[in-house]
């Protein structure tokens, strides 16, 4: 049903036309090209793409991808965004503004196109990085570093860190000390300076960063949004499992802060389980409908298993292409349905139950969660 779906997590999409190499860099997590003789469109992703998007650009399902891109070419990138952006029928996005922002579209492009309400979400550790870029030296980036990250989170309705890439969820919970802060504050900025593009990765300098947000979080009543699991090669893979920020997820609880996992495959079981146990902790299974494809309804039922149901949310974690944002949306409507389905045929869920499942998850834990809305200043 269009107008069901609240997108919490997803980016940009390219705004130009892109050549197969780009393309297939996009569709594929690892940012790098296929095997000599292979294809990322050999994949169940790529399978879902020409499969579900084809129609959309007046194509058979079972177009190759040659005849794919060239027709993607041929409508422009600005057709082909418009068309797949409104075919999700959403009705609101949460947009992430920190990866490769220069690269792809706004929140307020976002929704033009897809003819939904944009929200921005921020991410934690750019705006201490922006902040860092606009600084005299180690002092006045630790002196202004709260009321950066609380500029940054004024018009924003949640927040976002990547520490799992930076580091790993096994980063130390205790604040550390104010000297140890401040040597790594100084052994950053010689290494990289305030006027370049300093990529924040100490790791006393992740949990510094990472308790100053929380506390404007705390202030501002908004969600910290973490990314688990499934990702690019610059996490290390079990170093991403949500169980191994059980130390974090206490320290938000008892700070008052909501912390939402995102994408977690193969650890949704463990965010499904720490969804259960602790008041503050969401989750949800992201980019994997579209990643999966066909298997999306395995990981769905999986993520259904333990966690309640008004812990889970929907998103697409789409970025680059426009296809990740409809394909999300399509498949995870569809696999949902058919999980639901099949425990009310057998007679384990009536109707109404299995329709206000589908409604929490689709838009209502979101809309609870991130307060969209709330008329009440954040």
């Amino acid at each position: 049903m269009a107008g069901d779906l609240v997108d919490h997590h997803v980016h940009g999409v390219v705004a130009t036309s892109l050549e197969r190499d780009q393309f297939e860099l996009l569709a594929n997590e690892g940012g790098r090209p296929a095997p000599a003789g292979t294809s990322h469109f050999d994949t169940p992703v790529g399978l879902a793409i020409l499969t579900g998007c084809g129609p959309l650009l007046d194509l058979a399902p079972d177009c190759t991808p040659e005849r794919y891109l060239e027709a993607r070419a041929a409508l422009g990138a600005v057709e082909v965004n418009r068309r797949l952006l409104a075919a999700a029928g959403l009705d609101a996005l949460l947009v992430e503004t920190g990866h490769r922002p220069g690269d792809v579209l706004d929140p307020a492009a976002m929704g033009r196109l897809a003819g939904a309400t944009a929200h921005e979400v921020v991410r934690i550790e750019r705006a201490a990085e922006d902040h860092a870029r606009g600084c005299d030296g180690p002092d006045d980036f630790l002196a202004g570093l709260g009321a950066a990250l609380d500029a940054a989170a004024s018009a924003a309705v949640g927040l976002k860190s990547v520490v799992a890439y930076r580091h790993g969820f096994d980063l130390a919970v205790e604040p550390p000390d104010h000297e140890g802060v401040r040597r790594a504050t100084e052994a950053w900025f010689r290494e990289f300076g305030a006027a370049t593009a300093p990529r924040l990765a100490a790791p006393v300098l992740l949990a510094h960063v990472l308790h100053a947000a929380i506390e404007v979080a705390a202030s501002r009543r908004l969600p910290v949004q973490v990314h688990a699991g499934f990702g690019d090669t610059d996490l290390t893979m079990h170093r991403a499992d949500p169980s191994q920020f059980t130390p974090w997820v206490r320290e938000l609880e008892g700070r008052g802060v909501d912390v939402v996992f995102l994408h977690c495959y193969p650890y949704h079981r463990q965010a499904g389980y720490l969804a259960n146990v602790f008041p503050n902790v969401y989750f949800d299974v992201g980019c994997m409908a579209h990643y999966t494809g066909p298997s999306a309804g395995t990981v769905i039922a999986e993520a259904l298993e333990l966690a309640p149901y008004p812990k889970q949310l929907y998103s697409s974690d789409g970025f680059g292409l426009a296809e990740f944002v409809y394909l999300g949306a399509v498949l995870f409507r569809r696999h949902l349905d058919r999980v639901l389905d099949g425990w009310v045929d057998a007679g384990d869920c009536p109707r109404a139950s299995a329709d206000r499942i589908r409604e929490l998850i689709g838009a209502g834990n979101a809309r609870r969660l991130y307060r969209l809305d709330d008329e009440e200043p954040r």
